[in-house]
């Protein structure tokens, strides 16, 4: 097969098209014929351009970045046999989501045969790679996976960000599938539950794991203290919603050696435990404030007890939240007053604060503006509440880590419905969002996210020439502007003759 040699003459570059024989045992090149020169990193073709047809273009830019940051932790290898194929799937759900029986076409028009040596990809080597995935141990695939990017980017790992999110599935077949409190407020869908630990200080994705759908996201913590023995991460703080908060997982914590920063609900004896706290004394007070982003908490901190494990309480009160909940609540009642009056059926929960008469209960609105604006967090750790406010209420990162997988990587909704690619297109959503996730470091310093470079890359095509009176073939990048080299830049100098 025959391709392009550069060949240095003094301060000049020529380029010819040349082949390797192997003649008595050695390899031979051979010589076919002069193709032209470059000329500032340019190349001038020795041939007229009526001479010269386009034979295809490739979309090139985003995958060029993609598969850079897959090749610096060897990712392909460590997925086995099938890979490239998984690549291929992992590169599209970040650029262009297709679904399986979709994604020779779309592999088709990029650049990825070239990439990742895939001649092409049909749509029986794509169920199989998912079907290889299932049969690999996730969890010791999954730490390998972490481990590598430890070691490349020298990580350290003194944090972890936990929750739970829940997904739908088209059909009722998957027996992971059950119905259940769907996060989205949707009814009468079969959900599965998705848990994810990410790092706190950069959001990459240390593991997942999936649930059935009906499971209580504190149940699933428990399970996953389990898999971060197994990380080997000494010491450090997890951080969690109240909803996924328990005596029993802040215990485990503890004994992990692991300070816990959760949220804790505000039922019965914790509710007294407020009320004493606050009962003469004043919160809204300039000692008490801490600001967070656009957001202002007045805040007090208590010695508290979780059933045995030791801490502090801290006491957050946001009056902006108290207000906006009263007006919303005094919105609904007099809707459902008027909705009462024409004889309608009013919204579930707001016929507690009507008499049947009609009349607005005002004791029963009193008690339930209790503590509107208040939230209550606790820590086992020795912290300021002003770090403790801080690392609580900015943990959006794994929300955010959550709206990419359901949106740029498109976990939601699911239509395989076999047990095994269900969980294999999720890890597939996991990978796309570890890519996503360095990338978005590597960029921080231009000030773009992962997702706005892969569209401004989007027109950085790789454009397939021949030359019809002499045959030989030459491929180019197309002309790039500033900000496209400024991505590539931050990503890894060396891409910049990747475009040349």
């Amino acid at each position: 097969m025959s391709f392009i040699r550069k060949i240095k003459v003094g301060s000049r570059t020529y380029l010819a098209e040349v082949e390797n024989r192997r003649v008595d045992g050695k390899v031979v090149q051979r010589h076919i014929r002069y193709v032209g020169k470059e000329v500032d990193g340019h190349t001038i073709l020795a041939a007229s351009l009526s001479n010269v047809e386009i034979t295809d273009v490739k979309v090139y830019g985003p995958l060029l970045v993609l598969d850079t940051i897959a090749q610096e932790i060897g990712l392909g290898e460590l997925l086995g046999r099938y890979g490239n194929e998984i690549l291929s799937l992992v590169y599209a759900h970040c650029l262009d989501y297709m679904s399986v029986n979709q994604m020779e076409r779309w592999f088709s028009r990029t650049d990825l045969s070239v990439m990742l040596s895939l001649e092409k990809v049909t749509e029986h080597q794509l169920l199989n790679a998912l079907d290889s995935l299932e049969q690999r141990d996730s969890t010791l695939l999954q730490r390998t996976i972490f481990q590598r990017l430890v070691d490349v980017y020298c990580i350290p790992v003194a944090g972890v960000v936990y929750d739970v999110t829940n997904t739908y599935l088209y059909g009722k077949n998957c027996p992971l599938a059950k119905l259940g409190h769907d996060k989205e407020g949707a009814k009468g869908r079969p959900l599965i539950q998705i848990g994810l630990a990410i790092t706190k200080d950069h959001g990459f994705p240390i593991c997942h794991k999936v649930y059935d759908g009906n499971i209580h996201d504190a149940k699933t913590l428990q399970d996953f203290i389990s898999h971060l023995r197994e990380y080997r991460i000494r010491k450090g703080i997890i951080v969690f919603d109240r909803g996924i908060a328990s005596a029993q997982n802040i215990a485990d914590l503890k004994r992990m050696h692991w300070d816990v920063v959760c949220g804790l609900p505000m039922r019965v004896g914790l509710a007294q435990t407020v009320r004493d706290a606050i009962a003469g004394n004043r919160i809204v007070a300039i000692s008490n404030r801490i600001r967070l982003n656009k957001t202002i908490f007045y805040v007090m901190t208590i010695p508290h007890a979780v059933e045995g494990t030791q801490g502090t309480l801290a006491i957050c009160f946001n009056e902006q939240q108290k207000r906006d909940l009263h007006e919303s609540r005094y919105d609904e009642i007099i809707n459902a007053q008027k909705l009462r009056r024409e004889g309608k059926e009013i919204k579930a929960g707001v016929e507690k604060y009507l008499s049947s008469s009609g009349k607005i209960l005002e004791d029963v609105v009193l008690q339930a503006e209790e503590f509107d604006g208040y939230s209550c967090i606790f820590t086992s750790s020795t912290m300021s509440k002003e770090d403790l406010v801080h690392l609580y209420f900015d943990k959006d990162i794994v929300e955010k880590a959550f709206r990419t997988i359901k949106g740029i990587a498109r976990l939601q909704p699911i239509r395989h419905w076999l047990y095994s690619r269900v969980k294999a297109h999720v890890f597939i959503c996991y990978l796309s969002y570890l890519l996503l996730s360095i990338l978005h470091q590597r960029l921080k310093k231009i000030d773009i996210s992962a997702q706005g470079a892969l569209i401004e890359l989007e027109t950085m095509y790789k454009v397939y020439l021949r030359d019809t009176k002499k045959g030989f073939k030459l491929d180019r990048v197309v002309t790039m502007s500033k900000r496209q080299e400024q991505i590539l830049k931050a990503i890894d100098k060396r891409l910049l003759k990747c475009s040349v």
